[in-house]
């Protein structure tokens, strides 16, 4: 049985009090990557936070959720899931 799990991640920058969505293999050190600002698409929206993430078994399948949430209906149905947590964040552009 295969144990890896493939990640799509939400995180809210304090700085532009934006979303940001991602994927990698490896949750844990891809989040440590932002908040080192190492990522080029996020190194000048620090502080961020880690505000939901999803795990797939299948590679595809998590690839087809990145995508799907970066849509205009995705991210619609992502603010709509978590609205209570974007309200305790202040986020704008519910």
């Amino acid at each position: 049985m295969n144990n890896k799990f493939f990640f799509v991640y939400v995180l809210f920058s304090f700085n532009d009090r934006k979303l940001y969505i991602g994927y990698s293999e490896n949750l844990e050190g891809r989040i440590s990557e932002h908040q080192k600002g190492r990522v080029k698409a996020t190194k000048d929206r620090l502080p961020l936070v880690l505000i939901h993430y999803e795990a797939f078994a299948d590679r595809h399948d998590a690839k087809a959720r990145e995508i799907f949430l970066k849509s205009g209906f995705g991210r619609s149905q992502l603010k709509k899931a978590l609205q209570n947590r974007l309200k305790q964040l202040n986020y704008k552009h519910l």
